[in-house]
């Protein structure tokens, strides 16, 4: 009996079914955590499941007694492919769009050119340091590709850090440029493996401009389709008569559709199904019956809540994977100055490019409530540090071959990539919340709100106002002050944000809402005959 039970052990399925079991029991168990740890300041649900990884690794390895190499070898396909939409969509479903479009330009200036300051100033250092420490391998597009690594930030980490209710600049900021700052690292990470760097001349840096402007553009245009071609449909088949399950399902479908054909197009797939959340929220999720929006609402706050979890459990348990390790033990002093030198470029880096972009930034503000006051630019410079998967998963597309590496240099690269995330995450986000308590002690962190906290309301508005709340939709969330029209070019120069927001109003209304629906469109369903009543009339067709 022993042997056959042996026997079934050693079988891959067999210890497929335990790691599932396992990952589930450890799922179960962060939510229940998480919870008992909600008023702590400290503590968030990332770090909750990073330092259960952690712990349970141990555990197994101890067990095995070090035997036992491979916990769980981190997989760029399940990361890339299942675990990160949901996370990105869910964002872009429920970020503010006022607060996020008025500080457009800014979120940009930090994603794009914030990251490539931040990508040149590790990779300079790291050809600088890296030499000197003995590393002769090392050449020019290892060395970008290092920077690209370390320049992505953790926006998943973000969303838990930062409350959107009571600091909405700061996280529209933060969260913004994290998500823009993750497509461009990933974007900037591939075209530099597309491109033969021995040979830099005019022309190669035009291209690699014009590249990387092309992947942007199409990225976020495809998600922007997406969105709309879900909303159109949904529309015009009023798929609740029948079904809402087969609305909630189109619309998830449609969200990682999009992403998908990102992907296969050679296109930022994190751009694409952040900005077809976006258009989602503001047209699709009105087209669909009061039944839909609450499932979709929970739906997509409920995925990407596990996947969350799911990922951080994922990344402390690998990063005791003992068969990167082995190759570092014979100099753990490298490993360590490696970690260190990489740990302060991105205190630097990063610093290099927000108290200057912040300065600029606020030069085109005329109000001082909109300027970047310079504390908050301490908490942005400071809520950026942490880094998680996604540079993870560029490690491992850089310096692995299916999960494994056989040269030195790659695997202490590996391991210094696994400790800056460990460190990063856990040093830094500890320490956001105290410190944004400290620095802006009139907007205290509050309790994380639960999601299904609106659902005891049962007035109609609970269910029909928009899902991103009174403030989210175009009419609610604009200021009477900004309907003025500009008297003159001045006037477009120097308010130019409430004059874009003005004619595309305008637009929308005149042109996008009688297509695509949205606010104001109520859609027929004959087995909820009072739905219209106190609500807007459907646009006209």
């Amino acid at each position: 009996m022993s042997s056959e039970f042996l026997r079934m052990l050693n079988t891959s399925d067999y210890a497929s079914i335990i790691s599932m079991n396992l990952f589930v029991a450890l799922l179960c168990a962060c939510i229940v955590i998480g919870h008992l740890l909600e008023d702590h300041r400290w503590a968030n649900e990332s770090i909750t499941a990073l330092l259960i990884g952690l712990c349970t690794g141990e555990i197994i390895l101890w067990i095995s007694r070090g035997k036992s190499s491979h916990l769980l070898v981190f997989s760029e396909d399940l990361f890339f492919i299942y675990l990160l939409p949901p996370i990105i969509f869910n964002a872009g479903f429920q970020v503010k769009k006022k607060r996020f479009f008025v500080n457009f330009m800014t979120i940009m200036m930090f994603g794009a050119i914030g990251t490539l300051i931040s990508c040149s100033i590790i990779s300079f250092g790291v050809i600088q340091i890296f030499k000197r420490l003995g590393f002769s391998e090392l050449d020019l597009g290892d060395a970008i590709a290092i920077g690209a690594i370390f320049a992505a930030t953790d926006s998943v980490c973000t969303l838990q850090v930062l409350n959107q209710d009571e600091t909405p600049l700061l996280y529209s900021l933060v969260f913004g440029e994290g998500v823009v700052n993750d497509a461009t690292s990933v974007v900037l990470f591939n075209a530099i493996k597309s491109f033969d760097l021995e040979r830099l001349d005019h022309g190669l840096a035009l291209k690699f401009f014009g590249n990387f402007l092309y992947l942007f553009i199409a990225s976020t245009m495809l998600g922007v389709l997406g969105g709309l071609l879900s909303a159109y449909i949904i529309k015009k088949l009023y798929f609740g008569r029948h079904s809402t399950d087969r609305e909630v399902a189109l619309m998830m479908l449609m969200a990682y559709l999009t992403y998908i054909l990102a992907e296969l197009w050679y296109l930022s797939g994190i751009l694409t199904v952040f900005f077809c959340g976006i258009v989602m929220s503001h047209y699709t999720w009105h087209n669909v019956t009061e039944s839909s929006r609450i499932t979709t609402k929970h739906s997509f706050a409920t995925l990407s809540f596990v996947a969350e979890t799911f990922l951080f459990l994922y990344v402390g348990m690998d990063a005791l994977d003992m068969e990167k390790w082995r190759f570092v033990s014979d100099r753990p002093g490298t490993s360590v100055v490696v970690s260190s030198v990489l740990l302060a470029l991105v205190l630097i880096g990063r610093a290099a490019f927000v108290f200057p972009l912040s300065f600029l930034s606020n030069l085109t503000k005329n109000s001082p409530n909109e300027k970047i006051s310079f504390r908050q630019q301490v908490i942005i410079w400071w809520a950026g540090l942490m880094r998680g998967a996604v540079s993870m998963a560029l490690a491992y597309n850089q310096f692995t071959m299916s999960g494994h590496t056989q040269l030195r240099f790659n695997a202490i690269m590996i391991t210094s990539t696994i400790t800056v995330v460990l460190v990063s995450t856990m040093v830094f986000g500890m320490m956001t919340k105290p410190l944004i308590r400290f620095l802006l002690p009139l907007s205290p962190v509050p309790k994380r709100k639960n999601s299904m906290a609106n659902l005891d309301d049962t007035s109609p508005k609970s269910v029909t106002v928009p899902f991103l709340g009174d403030s989210q939709g175009s009419e609610a969330d604009i200021d009477v002050n900004d309907f003025h029209r500009p008297s003159s070019l001045r006037d477009l120069l120097t308010t130019p944000t409430h004059t874009v927001h003005r004619l595309w109003r305008k637009f929308d209304n005149a042109v996008m809402r009688p297509v695509f629906g949205g606010r104001g469109f109520v859609p027929v369903c004959p087995t909820l005959p009072n739905q219209n009543d106190g609500q807007p009339q459907p646009q006209p067709q």
